[in-house]
């Protein structure tokens, strides 16, 4: 049998990882040479100087992100380090490219020091349309992509957004698959870090900041949301918490419920796993709502298997993997995300338009079943139909 992980290694060695960098413009006389380089490009200089915004159409500023990471929270590996992360992010980078037609170029920080990424990130915007962060733990990964929400370019932290807006997608599906309204679901999610708390905003149509969120009463909402961390159900009596959690406390948990993940999940018609393996019981399943909806979407290894959640009664069954039916992957969001940015030249990616490529995903599966609830990534032309429909929907 294949082992995956060795012929990996393999493969990036036969390549010497997963891009290059290729000339757009001929360099092959003295003429072309006085046209890209010297005496030639003092103009394309002069004009920029004159008007920065002309940097779009005349230099890679107008068709490339970066990918930045400190490589803290990669995968399911943790905090491996910075030059460790750099195959992840040469992943991203390929996968922007390949399923997007965007450019990337990954960026690994020697830092962990969240001002010290905000300096650098900003320093580094003159350069690009975009930048997506990539795998930088919770809570640094809130205050620094907030930070940066004013530096003239979108910033994006997939792992936040294009997990909030692929789950979002999946569960307006799977609620049509189970004949629930989304609007009445009673939602938990186990893992509090970036992927659960932006989950947990969406679901609730919350946009937040370190300090406080905001109802955005037009965006519709599930019912309620639980949200649990190590130490149980995120309650607005805890005094531990965050300030990011306990921000989003106010608006959650209504009936202020405190104890472990079985305590809450009793009567949830939904439970969400974004945190670890083996996390959720067929038991917790069994006291779930009628027709429960579960997303186990830890990776490699999910909190629970998807053949022990079908068998403990659950109806719709999601996971990270590719290998199971429903993957929640974010390569469905990010290359149309990115694709809108440079398209229509976008300086800041809104909660409007994750909920507008949240919907836009969701109708891609216009009749869903327990066995498919999200598109295929190789669907021909999806990161085009959601920039499409975001630009679309902004003019």
């Amino acid at each position: 049998m294949s082992d995956v992980y060795q012929d990996s290694v393999a493969l990036h060695k036969k390549f010497q990882g997963k891009i290059e960098i290729h000339s757009r413009m001929p360099v092959t006389s003295k003429a072309e040479l006085a046209l890209a380089y010297s005496p030639g490009v003092a103009e394309p200089c002069r004009v920029i100087q004159k008007d920065p915004e002309a940097a779009y159409d005349l230099t890679l500023k107008g068709r490339t992100v970066a990918v930045i990471s400190d490589g803290t929270a990669v995968l399911g590996l943790g905090d491996i380090g910075a030059v460790a992360g750099l195959p992840v992010m040469e992943g991203k980078a390929l996968l922007l490219k390949e399923f997007g037609g965007v450019d990337a170029i990954p960026l690994v920080l020697n830092t962990k020091d969240a001002g010290e990424i905000i300096k650098i990130v900003t320093a580094l915007s003159p350069t690009f349309a975009g930048i997506n962060l990539e795998d930088i733990s919770a809570p640094r990964c809130f205050e620094i992509e907030e930070a940066l929400q004013e530096i003239g370019i979108p910033v994006f932290h997939d792992d936040q957004h294009g997990t909030a807006i692929v789950v979002t997608a999946a569960l307006r599906n799977a609620a049509k698959v189970v004949g629930k309204r989304y609007e009445d679901l009673h939602v938990v999610i186990v893992g509090a870090g970036a992927a659960g708390l932006a989950v947990g905003k969406m679901l609730l149509g919350l946009e937040c900041t370190s300090a406080s969120c905001t109802r955005l009463v037009e965006i519709p909402a599930v019912a309620d949301v639980i949200l649990v961390d190590s130490k149980g159900a995120v309650a607005p009596q805890r005094t531990d918490l965050n300030s990011y959690k306990k921000a989003f406390s106010e608006f959650s948990n209504h009936a202020q419920k405190q104890g472990s993940l079985a305590d809450v999940m009793a009567g949830a018609d939904v439970v969400i796993g974004l945190s670890r393996p083996g996390l959720i019981t067929t038991e917790m399943i069994q006291s779930m709502a009628a027709q429960p909806m579960v997303f186990a979407l830890a990776n490699p290894t999910p909190e629970i298997m998807p053949e022990a959640a079908k068998a403990a009664g659950a109806a719709v069954v999601a996971t990270g993997r590719s290998d199971y039916p429903n993957q929640i992957n974010n390569v469905l969001v990010f290359p149309g995300i990115f694709r809108a940015v440079i398209d229509g030249r976008l300086r800041k990616i809104t909660m409007h338009m994750k909920l507008i490529a949240a919907e836009s995903l969701a109708a891609l599966v216009p009749e869903p079943t327990a066995e498919l609830i999200v598109p295929d990534p190789f669907m021909p032309g999806l990161a085009e139909k959601l920039s499409q429909s975001i630009l679309d929907q902004l003019k």
